[in-house]
């Protein structure tokens, strides 16, 4: 029997609460559209009451959108037992739902409130009182809810038995530290739906023990309603439940829960949230890491090749995403032929061994090669694979100090003779050039004249493996270019002078 569960993201509010965090009214409504139009979210959670002038103007600005597009049931914020103060702040803001901060174990009211329950109690029915007067719908959070579990049940219970009679929507039950397992989680959400089967419950995970997918997992097998998730993890600490796992994993191993959640977006929610809030997502983090979708080792991208050996269930156009394959040291043919196919690029099976050989030979130098380099690395490699080279650089030596001209050392072999000279320069190619003009002027030998260079790296590689360095020569009867690639500038533009030399 499918059963269906609501997802509230608390990314705007409980999310924000990350060190260092904080969103602009204009970020936040473009947030609040995304995570509402695009992700399909139920229901979200945009702010703490009272926090500032800035909050307040955040959540009148996402209110009027969502009420002009009839979303306003869906919009939610963090309210306080403060005199119905939090309640005079929702209704400046436009906000009909207020998720009220309760307290959920005997250890923070004693301590924290320094109130009995019965007190604390009648604080709380007066504040829904006021709400509801005031066409504004509650739910309940239960503040450390977790401990309260533990180590004050029968406060516990008694709470509940008192939120039973009131006139409330949902029940949030929050695992504020992060401390449950899996199971203690099921038996806990299992007992209260139990003995108040009538409640809607949300459970509200925290990931200090990096456990709140499988929570949020158990939770939903013992009853629960509700789940509360933020994109990218966000949250205070070790964060609160990572959204994107939490849906990829409900879809994979819950199929009789339906959730509405768009995944196709999801790759998108964590880009924009890691822009506006600038906290990076690690690139192995699942679904929306940049690498969690990339085959490294030549034997997987070989085993795709082969009936998707090396997949599962998550295919990255699930996420609106692209398999990738790595160009390292442990590319294979498999890997290199891949990332070919995508550029739309064919080499015979020589050709791809040495190209494939050069990619693992940069590897082995720690070099980050990309799909963007490959048609550099081509070019540079199978336009000059057979000529011979009547002209040798031997070996050369660049030196470049404070208060010294740059100078070179060069060792050239001219059709099989070695010839070496020194010369300084206005930069260390400039002394490298003036050092092969002196050994062909005392062999009395006329060079090309340089009329233009030209230094670039791959158009949209992120790699750190190239540049490649274009010379324009003129010979005084005709003009050519000759590149040369390498990950030094000088070295590459060497390479092209070699090769203008064999020209």
């Amino acid at each position: 029997m499918t059963r269906s569960i609501e997802i509230m993201d608390t990314t705007l509010r409980d999310g924000e609460q990350t060190s260092g965090v904080s969103y602009s009214p204009k970020e936040k409504l473009t947030i609040a559209k995304l995570l509402i139009e695009e992700l399909k979210i139920d229901r979200i959670e945009v702010a703490s009451a009272r926090v500032s002038d800035g909050e307040l103007n955040s959540v009148k600005g996402i209110t009027a959108w969502a009420k002009e597009n009839n979303h306003l049931q869906r919009i939610e914020v963090l309210t306080f037992i403060d005199n119905n103060k939090s309640i005079e702040w929702l209704i400046k803001s436009g906000c009909k739902v207020q998720n009220l901060l309760t307290k959920g174990s005997l250890n923070h009211l004693e301590h924290q409130l320094k109130k009995t329950p019965t007190e604390h109690f009648e604080d709380i029915s007066k504040i829904i009182q006021n709400a509801e007067k005031n066409s504004i719908e509650t739910n309940i959070y239960l503040e450390d809810w977790s401990n309260g579990m533990k180590n004050s049940k029968e406060y516990v219970i008694e709470f509940l038995s008192f939120l039973y009679e009131q006139k409330i929507k949902r029940i949030l039950l929050p695992d504020t530290l992060g401390i449950l397992t899996h199971t203690e989680t099921y038996e806990f959400i299992k007992e209260v739906k139990l003995k108040f089967p009538n409640f809607h419950i949300d459970f509200h995970g925290h990931n200090d023990y990096d456990l709140s997918v499988g929570n949020s997992m158990e939770a939903i097998r013992a009853g629960c309603n509700g789940l509360h998730l933020t994109i990218n993890g966000m949250g205070e600490r070790a964060g609160n439940t990572p959204l994107s796992s939490a849906v990829a994993a409900i879809k994979d191993f819950l199929p009789n829960i339906k959730i509405n959640v768009n995944e196709k977006s999801l790759f998108k929610a964590s880009k924009l949230i890691s822009t506006f809030s600038g906290q990076t997502v690690s690139s192995n983090k699942p679904i929306v890491g940049e690498n969690v979708f990339t085959q490294t080792a030549g034997v997987h991208a070989d085993g795709d090749n082969k009936k998707n050996l090396y997949y599962n269930n998550l295919y990255p156009s699930r996420f609106g995403r692209k398999r990738k394959y790595a160009l390292g040291k442990t590319s294979g043919k498999a890997n290199i032929k891949k990332n070919l196919d995508e550029l739309g690029i064919k080499l015979n099976e020589e050709e791809l061994g040495i190209i494939t050989s050069k990619v693992i030979e940069l590897g082995d130098k720690k070099e980050k090669v990309t799909i963007e380099d490959l048609p550099y690395i081509i070019s540079d490699i199978l336009d000059y694979p057979t000529k011979k080279k009547n002209i040798l650089i031997e070996s050369y030596v660049l030196t470049h100090a404070k208060t010294l001209r740059p100078s070179a050392s060069l060792s050239l072999i001219i059709n099989g003779k070695l010839f070496q000279e020194s010369c300084s320069g206005d930069g260390q190619f400039d002394a490298f050039m003036n050092a092969l003009k002196k050994i062909y002027s005392n062999q009395k030998k006329e060079l090309p004249k340089l009329i233009d260079y030209a230094v670039r790296i791959p158009p949209g590689s992120d790699s750190d493996a190239f540049c490649e360095t274009t010379i324009t020569w003129d010979t005084g009867l005709k003009k050519f270019k000759t590149r040369g690639l390498d990950t030094d500038q000088t070295v590459s533009a060497i390479k092209a002078t070699e090769r203008m030399l064999n020209t």
